[in-house]
């Protein structure tokens, strides 16, 4: 199945229906401020369909998309001072970090090797709607299949997931065609000291600026 998430009355009379469908550990693809996602409930089973769908291969693990720090600490995760800096200056934004904690809350495939797990306030108006409404993180991947680009748009998305949209497993959201925007800037906040996984949309010396020593 296929929803239009693009106006704010799309948005808000999709999210009952998107809030049932993840209820039922079914999945779903969505726009984010950077690319398109895949994700479902934070839920072992759910995370399975989810590797699944995309040939992803056991023991890379998924993010989650919440609503804000409040939520990432109602779920056990803990903030380091340079996390704790770095999302005051940069959340609701394309910064993921990655938090130790959540033990008996989130799932264990969600843990990285680190013991961390990556969480992101998305900037995405009616993403971080979906989210506060469920009052459930939303875990994300790239829409893609292994290897290749992400999807663009809702499209693309039907083209490469058809039979997993056609059955009602996976639900699209339709956002429009999205530019060509680098992934998010990843930072592993684990230890004292932040470590930079992935540098994306939020460059280097822009971290530093805000967060001096305490950025990576």
């Amino acid at each position: 199945m296929r929803l239009p998430f693009q106006t704010d009355a799309e948005i808000a009379e999709a999210i009952p229906q998107i809030g049932r469908h993840l209820h039922a550990g079914k999945l779903l693809a969505y726009p984010t401020e950077t690319v398109y996602g895949l994700g479902s409930a934070p839920s072992a089973p759910a995370l399975a369909a989810l590797a699944n769908l995309k040939g992803r291969p056991g023991g890379k693990p998924f993010l989650l998309l919440i609503s804000g720090r409040r939520m990432a600490e109602e779920w056990g995760l803990v903030f380091t001072a340079s996390a704790s800096v770095l999302a005051e200056a940069f959340w609701p934004g394309p910064l993921t970090l990655v938090l130790r904690g959540g033990e008996g809350r989130l799932p264990d495939e969600l843990r990285g090797r680190e013991g961390g797990i990556a969480v992101r306030y998305t900037s995405h108006a009616g993403i971080a709607r979906l989210v506060t409404a469920t009052g459930k993180p939303l875990t994300s991947t790239s829409a893609n299949r292994p290897g290749g680009p992400p999807a663009p748009g809702a499209d693309r998305l039907v083209e490469l997931f058809g039979e997993a949209e056609g059955s009602g497993e996976l639900l699209v959201l339709d956002g429009g065609v999205l530019g060509n925007v680098p992934p998010s800037t990843l930072v592993d906040c684990t230890d004292p000291v932040p470590k930079m996984v992935r540098e994306g949309a939020i460059p280097r010396a822009e971290l530093r600026r805000a967060a001096g020593r305490l950025a990576p």
